[in-house]
Parts: C-alpha cells; sequence; structure tokens
C-alpha cells in the first residue's frame, strides 16, 4: 500500500512481526524502569497465543498502518465485564492492556489517533468506561494519558521485600 493512506484498523495474523517488535519496545522501557521486574528480552506473547488474540472479536487488537503500509502502533484491548453485586452496580469497561506507538513515529500524535480510535470503539459498543494501567516509572506515559483526558481512577500501591 505505498502511497496509500493511514489507517486503523483490527490487527491481523500478517500484522504478527510488527506487534511482536512494538512489543519488544515495551518491554524495553520497562525493563530500564524496573529492571527488577522486567527482563531485557523476551516475549510477552508467542505468535499462536497472538494468532488467537486476534482471533477474538470481543477483545480487539487495533494497528495503526502508515501511509507506507507499515505497521508502527497497536491498541490490545480486553473487555472485562463488571457483574452487579449488593454493593456496586455492573458496568462494562474496555481496557486497554497496551498501547504502543514505535519509538521513531512518537511525537507525531500516532498515539492519540489510537486512543481516540479505541475510545469511539468503546462509546459505539457500549461500554461505560475505558482504563489502562500506567507505571509509574514511565512518567511519559503517564503525562501522555493525562494530557488525553484519563484521571486516576485507583492507585496500586507496593512495598518490595
Amino acid at each position: 500500500m505505498p502511497g496509500g493512506v493511514v489507517m486503523i484498523r483490527r490487527a491481523e495474523n500478517r500484522d504478527i512481526p510488527a506487534i511482536n517488535r512494538l512489543l519488544g519496545q515495551v518491554l524495553l522501557v520497562h525493563h530500564v524502569g524496573r529492571p527488577d521486574l522486567f527482563k531485557e528480552k523476551g516475549q510477552k506473547y508467542t505468535e499462536d497465543e497472538l494468532i488467537k488474540l486476534i482471533e477474538k472479536t470481543e477483545d480487539p487488537i487495533f494497528v495503526y498502518e502508515d501511509e507506507n503500509g507499515e505497521v508502527i502502533g497497536h491498541c490490545f484491548c480486553q473487555t472485562i465485564d463488571r457483574k452487579e453485586c449488593s454493593n456496586a452496580y455492573a458496568y462494562k469497561t474496555l481496557y486497554i492492556d497496551d498501547l504502543c506507538i514505535d519509538e521513531n513515529a512518537r511525537g507525531q500524535h500516532v498515539g492519540k489517533e489510537m486512543y481516540e480510535y479505541a475510545k469511539k470503539f468503546a462509546k459505539e459498543n457500549g461500554y461505560y468506561n475505558l482504563t489502562l494501567h500506567a507505571w509509574e516509572c514511565n512518567p511519559n506515559a503517564v503525562g501522555f494519558y493525562n494530557h488525553l483526558g484519563m484521571n486516576i481512577q485507583q492507585y496500586t500501591m507496593e512495598e518490595v521485600l
């Protein structure tokens, strides 16, 4: 698709090498911030696991394909269906498990477009909210999500033993 248009779409099996490359970039950011938890190299998913994730219609993986047909971003989403209980209402959350833009394309509003695409998907499909986790050791991500209008819902606290 050289000379084509920019497109955000559902991931396909042919995107797996690009997705793995991006997941490696995410891993390195996490490793730098928390080397006690994250390895410098490794794979979050096997190819078979990615194929199964791509096939799940209720948990979309979106990719951002640039004008040259290169995948330069991904957004892994998961549906969390919270059931009503005696002290809380039922609601459906679209959880962004992983949003990554290629390090060479950051600062070009690709991440904002990916986020807005996921948000539109959530609104159109009856989700109550959109959530994600951002590591405290990644202030750029925290600032980015704050800039998009996200607010802190809860804190995860830790004491390393």
